[in-house]
């Protein structure tokens, strides 16, 4: 179907693309009767119109797009919540949010150049060359990365590594000594799963700890049963896995098993998601604070438009929720 223009009301309403124009962008010092005024909106309402962001722009001299760039991730409650947060941070400023699932074979340019955001907000870090073109364009970027080393005066740093050494920090201090980890099978978290786990590892030998066997877990009853089976066959009184869904689904291969959590062996995950305290049992788990990190973004975007100081970085992200699985 083809869209709908602002000739096409013109021609439904009688009156002139200028009077349209007028009306729909409540143009002063004009002379236009409320009468025309009302039938030119029933008509763009009946019809659908919508100006498009292009003209909007450059009719204000500036776009109210914030973009989003959410590299090649499964999308999850995580992400969907970081996401609703953020939408509805900088909703109060009258900025719209336009997230864009990034692949590799479209450069992230040809998308920027077309939408012509205010700001680009990151998930994962841009590469400099994306940086830079962005800022020439007069654009804000606000990136986000994983364990950076070095940190770029950008971008905004999650810990990884910590994640990691938080669960076993809490498995070991409730005297577990031979601990499992239950990782991820999706390649794309590869960039969370990788630091994560060297956090565990470097948790364990900091503690006198063995190394922890590590089981690739399906988010399936099957596979988690599977990985039950398998880090049974060794002393191991704990998991620790890569997330709650990992961790849900140990939980249910536990049960399966015949396996009591957390009598015989003990549950932790990661990003405490809606499920993890309706859990048999409720699951224990190291939360991000989805709220905070999606009110600092929102807040670097706002100082950046505004040419004020940069927001203080959170420092207090990671928090442990204790339940009955550990």
């Amino acid at each position: 179907m083809p869209r709908v223009t602002s000739a096409d009301v013109a021609r439904e309403s009688g009156v002139s693309r200028t009077t349209v124009s007028y009306v729909l962008n409540d143009t002063t010092g004009t002379v236009i009767s409320e009468e025309t005024r009302r039938r030119v909106r029933a008509v763009a309402d009946r019809l659908g119109y919508a100006p498009s962001a292009a003209a909007r722009t450059l009719r204000s001299g500036r776009s109210d797009l914030v973009l989003c760039v959410l590299p090649d991730w499964p999308v999850g409650p995580v992400v969907d919540a970081l996401l609703d947060q953020l939408t509805g941070e900088l909703a109060a400023r009258d900025l719209s949010v336009l997230v864009h699932h990034h692949r590799e074979h479209r450069p992230l340019a040809d998308l920027w150049r077309a939408v012509t955001p205010r700001a680009v907000v990151g998930l994962a870090a841009f590469s400099a060359a994306e940086a830079e073109g962005m800022r020439r364009a007069g654009i804000q970027v606000i990136g986000s990365v994983v364990d950076p080393d070095p940190r770029g005066p950008d971008e905004f740093a999650a810990y990884q590594t910590r994640v990691g050494r938080l669960q076993v920090q809490h498995l070991a201090g409730a005297g577990h000594r031979a601990l499992g980890y239950a990782t991820t099978t999706d390649p794309r978290l590869a960039d969370f799963a990788g630091p994560r786990l060297d956090g565990v590892r470097e948790e364990c030998r900091w503690l006198g700890l063995p190394d922890p066997p590590v089981v690739p877990v399906d988010v399936t009853a099957e596979a988690g049963l599977a990985a039950v089976r398998a880090l049974r066959q060794g002393p191991v009184t704990a998991v620790a896995a890569y997330n709650d869904e990992v961790a849900l689904a140990v939980l249910a291969g536990a049960r399966a098993a015949g396996v009591r959590v957390p009598q015989e062996v003990a549950v932790i995950g990661v990003d405490d998601v809606p499920a993890a305290q309706l859990a048999a049992p409720p699951l224990t788990t190291v939360s991000q604070s989805l709220e905070l990190q999606a009110r600092f973004l929102s807040a670097s975007v706002l100082a950046a438009l505004d040419g004020g100081p940069e927001p203080p970085r959170p420092t207090d992200l990671l928090r442990l929720v204790v339940r009955s699985s550990a």
